[in-house]
């Protein structure tokens, strides 16, 4: 099968029928499965999809609202094509857009073809500005430089996105999961239409979110394989300046001087206490992570090629 399309629905009803419409037109004369994935739906999303299902159509549904990076998690899962393509079901990305990414994969030998929304049709305030906000953080951050995290719409090749392991909320983050295992990503204009019906999930309390997610990429981006790295510094540093005050203290104590009403004694008690515990917990994550890939038969690296000459 050459295409997977990777749809989550929730609470899509009235989007259900032209979505199938969309999709059909844009994808004839390509071999691929329609994968929609309902995320706790309260409406008829579900009788709906199940009414419009041919045997192309393979339908997921949740027993509750796990949240859209769950959703997108089961239905790559779930899903046999060599390319998967990712889009959301409110039609506000275009599935018109999908044959061209598949030929700019082509084109460049990229490993994933991520979507720039081109005149995106939102709001300024709730969703363009804090967008815009967010892509800048995680550009910097990172150092994945794309211009649109937030576009749902990618194409994938089958044995990248099978190893992007979604957990959370990180479906914003895609683009960072792909690049740590060594993902060639390019990016494209695609088409944004303004949402006729049903209610945007999407809102300016996601913000926060999108930080805290942040700071995770970053730990599993530059420390998942060495934590120690990470909290045997910070401790190190915390429990040298805590010594280096203590040492002071001591001096002063033996010249006779007063020190126990000084709240330096209290930081240098402190600091130390905090460079141990920030070293203990680096050697915790170290065996965690040790656990974490020999229990799965996991390696820390993805081989790109061998060659073995004549």
């Amino acid at each position: 099968m050459k295409l997977s399309v990777v749809v989550p629905m929730m609470n899509e009803e009235e989007n259900v029928e032209p979505l199938f419409r969309a999709i059909r037109e844009a994808l004839e004369g390509i071999d691929y499965e329609l994968i929609l994935v309902d995320d706790g739906s309260t409406d008829r999303t579900v009788e709906r999809m199940k009414e419009l299902a041919d045997a192309r159509t393979k339908i997921i549904v949740f027993n509750r609202n796990y949240g859209q990076t769950t959703a997108m998690a089961a239905g790559i899962d779930s899903a046999e094509g060599e390319l998967i393509a990712t889009l959301d079901g409110d039609l506000q990305n275009d599935p018109a857009d999908i044959p061209l990414m598949i030929a700019k994969m082509e084109e460049t030998g990229a490993d994933v073809v991520a979507g720039r929304r081109l005149k995106r049709q939102d709001g300024v305030f709730l969703r363009k500005i804090p967008s815009k906000i967010a892509n800048w953080l995680i550009r910097k951050s990172t150092g994945v430089y794309l211009n649109d995290y937030g576009c749902t719409l990618k194409v994938f090749k089958r044995d990248v996105a099978k190893e992007l392991d979604l957990y959370g909320e990180l479906h914003r983050f895609i683009p960072v999961l792909a690049e740590m295992v060594g993902a060639k990503i390019v990016e494209m204009d695609v088409r944004h239409h303004p949402r006729v019906h049903g209610e945007s999930k999407y809102g300016l309390g996601r913000t926060f979110r999108v930080i805290s997610d942040l700071m995770l990429m970053l730990f599993m981006q530059k420390y998942r394989t060495k934590p120690m790295h990470l909290f045997g510094g910070l401790g190190i540093a915390s429990l040298g300046a805590g010594m280096l005050i203590n040492l002071y203290l001591l001096i002063l104590k033996l010249m006779g001087e007063s020190i126990g009403h000084r709240p330096l004694l209290t930081l240098g008690v402190m600091l130390v206490l905090m460079g141990i515990q920030l070293i203990t917990t680096g050697f915790i994550a170290e065996l965690i992570m040790r656990t974490y890939f020999e229990s799965q038969k996991k390696k820390p690296y993805r081989v790109k090629e061998v060659f073995v000459g004549q």
